[in-house]
Order: C-alpha cells, then sequence, then structure tokens
C-alpha cells in the first residue's frame, strides 16, 4: 500500500484481545468514586470505529471496514444495516464517525463520515441518511473536503452537533501535507462547520475572506481524533494527534489558529524537529499536551447520574496505552489526570456518555468489543 509511513503503523497498529463478560469490579478512589463494574456488551465487531447511543437505548457502531452494525435491546443484530455507501478501506480510512441529529426522534437522521475515491485521490465525506430500523434511506451528501488527496492517513472525521443544530466535522491535515493546514484556501487540517442539511453558516469566521473556504471554523490542527461539545455552555474540546509526542487537548474558538506546523510540542518521527516553537504568535496553545503520545481517539464530557463525582470530567480514549485518561475539569479547566480501564487490554477506540449515566467504550481489532462502565 503506497504512501504507508511510521505514522500510519502507530496509528494503525495492532490491537490485542480483551476479557469477555463481566470483567472487574474497581475501585476508583483516584477520583473519589466508590467503584465501577465493567462489562462487555457484544463482541464480534470487526474494527469499531464510532458509537452513537439512540433515544430508546440503541446503538449504532460503524466498523472501519465499511459496515454500520445495530445493537437492539442490548444485542447486536447479525445483519449489518443496509444502503450504507460504499467506503475506500485502506490506512487509516474506512466508515468513521457516527452522530445522530439532535432531533433524531422527530427526523431519525443519521450523519456518518466516510472515506471515498481512491488511493491517489480520495478525501473525507459526511453523508445523512434516515434510519429505519434496518436501513438507511434518503442518502445525501452533507459535506466533502477538497482537494482530493494522495494519502490514506490523517482524516481526522470526528463529529459533533453545536447547540444550533449546526455539525462541526475535524478534517485531517493528510499527514504528508501538513503545511496546508495553515492555508485557508483548503480544507487540510481544519475544524469545518456546516448546516444540519450542508450548507454554509453565515456567521462561520471566514465568510467573505478571499480565497478561503467558507466552511472552515478553526485551522492549524493535525489529525483531529475526537471532538465533544459541553451541555450548558456549549464550549467545544478537541483532541488531536501530534506527531513524536505533542498530543493536545484544546479549546475552540471560532476563527483561531491552533499552530500546526508552525508550533508544536511534538518532534518528528525522524527525531528531527518539526519547528523551533513551541509557541507561537497569533496562534492558540492546548490546554494540555501529552508527551510522550497517548493517540487520542475518542472523547466524551461525562453529564450523567450514576457518577456524580465526574461530573463535567473530560474522558479520552487512548490508542497507545490502552486506557482512558481521565480529566478532573475545574472551571473549564483541566486538573489532575487518571488512568482508568486498562483492564480491557486492547486499544481503545471511543467512548461516550449513555442516558443510563453509564460510559460505553469501544476496543479495537477484529474481535472488537462494546464495553459498559456502571456504578457498583
Amino acid at each position: 500500500m503506497k504512501n504507508w509511513t511510521f505514522a500510519a503503523i502507530l496509528a494503525f497498529g495492532l490491537s490485542g484481545f480483551g476479557l469477555s463478560g463481566l470483567i472487574a469490579s474497581n475501585q476508583a478512589s483516584a477520583q473519589g468514586v466508590a467503584g465501577y463494574n465493567l462489562e462487555t456488551v457484544v463482541d464480534g465487531l470487526d474494527s469499531p470505529w464510532g458509537l452513537a447511543i439512540l433515544p430508546d437505548g440503541d446503538m449504532l457502531i460503524t466498523e472501519l471496514t465499511g459496515d454500520l452494525r445495530h445493537i437492539r435491546n442490548g444485542k447486536l443484530v447479525a445483519q449489518a444495516v443496509a444502503g450504507v455507501p460504499q467506503s475506500l478501506y485502506g490506512g487509516q480510512g474506512g466508515l468513521m464517525d457516527i452522530v445522530i441529529h439532535p432531533n433524531y426522534d422527530e427526523n431519525r437522521y443519521v450523519y456518518l463520515s466516510l472515506s471515498v475515491g481512491t488511493d491517489d485521490a480520495n478525501a473525507l465525506r459526511v453523508i445523512r441518511g434516515r434510519f429505519t430500523g434496518t436501513a438507511l434511506e434518503d442518502i445525501s451528501t452533507i459535506f466533502e473536503s477538497a482537494p482530493s488527496k494522495n494519502t490514506l492517513v490523517h482524516y481526522g472525521a470526528r463529529m459533533a452537533f453545536l447547540p444550533d443544530n449546526t455539525l462541526l466535522i475535524n478534517v485531517g491535515d493528510g499527514f504528508d501535507l501538513r503545511e496546508q493546514a495553515q492555508n485557508l484556501s483548503n480544507h487540510f487540517g481544519s475544524l469545518v462547520r456546516v448546516t444540519d442539511d450542508g450548507k454554509v453558516p453565515q456567521d462561520n469566521p471566514f465568510i467573505g475572506v478571499a480565497g478561503a473556504q467558507p466552511e472552515i471554523y478553526s485551522y492549524g490542527h493535525r489529525n483531529q481524533q475526537s471532538i465533544a461539545v459541553e451541555r450548558g455552555s456549549g464550549k467545544i474540546y478537541q483532541t488531536e494527534h501530534g506527531p513524536r509526542g505533542g498530543d493536545e487537548l484544546n479549546l475552540i474558538e471560532a476563527g483561531k489558529n491552533y499552530g500546526w506546523p508552525v508550533a508544536t510540542y511534538g518532534i518528528d518521527y525522524s527525531g528531527a524537529r518539526i519547528s523551533p516553537y513551541t509557541s507561537y504568535e497569533g496562534t492558540k496553545q492546548p490546554l494540555l499536551d501529552w508527551t510522550p503520545s497517548i493517540g487520542p481517539s475518542g472523547m466524551t464530557i461525562y453529564d450523567g447520574a450514576q457518577f456524580p463525582d465526574w461530573q463535567g470530567d473530560i474522558f479520552v480514549s487512548s490508542l497507545i496505552y490502552s486506557k482512558i485518561i481521565h480529566i478532573d475539569m475545574v472551571d473549564g479547566a483541566p486538573q489532575r489526570q487518571s488512568d482508568m480501564f486498562s483492564e480491557i487490554g486492547d486499544r481503545l477506540r471511543d467512548i461516550r456518555t449513555g442516558a443510563d449515566g453509564a460510559l460505553y467504550i469501544l476496543s479495537e481489532g477484529d474481535n472488537g468489543k462494546l464495553w459498559r462502565v456502571s456504578r457498583r
């Protein structure tokens, strides 16, 4: 496969095999919680990537290999959801994130991000379809990144809705195209914002800027594999992969430049310096940076009832260290960090808060699993 790099191999490396069933009843004293139960909900998933929890408690899970799976009444439906468009599977690409419309109960809209095209000319696309219970129907394209690229890595691809029902979409820098993350004339290394039907919101920050892509909301990003919006405040938190070191947790502001590759705390995979600057005038600093890299993937801001001490805290899944990083948040500022759920033993791809107040975690691999963390 062309364009394989050490970065791609590291980010897409092998995962192990976790235990099934009820795995642990553990103390979580680091954050003042009495304890938790960790159990497998389903297994047998093929490279799971994104998780959406439906209002009735059912779930939809994307598999990077191209299928959308339905968990109904706690059981994995044997047949994949029909009607899902074909994606370009290879490198880090395939069928990636999934979110549901804030008014899903009324419109049944599901949004999927996927890579499309060929090895030599591919892009990130976001589509919308109506979920019938067994299939996606009325499919339309909401966004496609431009221009196309000839790398199969660094898609970004995570999505989140804002309180005004506009959609945020992470678009990665394509790895070999990192300098383009400072160029507003393309989508590389940007966070874009569109309406729920794919139009450009007229209050986007670069509307009217000559040559700028009007969908861009912020730029100077590398490979942003999680994004979450805090309920109530509407604050946007985003993580992104650095190279060797320099992974980031960012608080996103409209129109701001987040520095990549002009300013970074990481170094290149060869050991060479990417930039002499860790900060640079006109760019935003991260709230947190991780060196060595943790490979941040999914993220949730906890707002459930089962763990009151976790209210407003951020949980980030780690691909490299196969754990969840619990970030204690106080008045919007990160405090101490704790490692949790490493007993799963696999690379962790996504984490979400359920309406029942439990945490739901996706572990990777060809026997990928969905895990549930509940209060003991």
